[in-house]
């Protein structure tokens, strides 16, 4: 998936990888989730190549790392966790799940 660039009201950029996506099997997605980065190469989509490998199958000790979202389809509730070195506020990701809802 292509990486979704996003800049907060506090000037903090943002890279968020949707890491879900279809399977052709017919099963229904009941979540999708979402890792948040630092986007520190200014947008540009080939800085997500190396992250987008080890996506919640490890312990991610990327220092950009901000953590993931995990929205569920059914009721559109997000859950945030924060697992990385870094942390968004309730603020920053109110802003995040703002700009990524659909």
């Amino acid at each position: 998936m292509a990486p979704l660039f996003i800049s907060l009201g506090n000037l903090l950029q943002l890279m968020v990888i949707r890491d879900s996506e279809a399977h052709l099997n017919g099963q229904s997605i009941l979540t999708k989730t979402y890792s948040i980065f630092a986007d520190m190469a200014q947008r540009d989509p080939r800085q997500s190549k190396s992250k987008e490998g080890t996506l919640h199958l490890e312990r991610i000790d990327d220092p950009e790392y901000y953590g993931f979202l995990t929205k569920q389809i059914s009721n559109s509730l997000f859950t945030y966790t924060a697992d990385g070195k870094k942390q968004l506020s309730a603020d920053e990701l109110a802003q995040v799940i703002e700009q990524i809802a659909d």
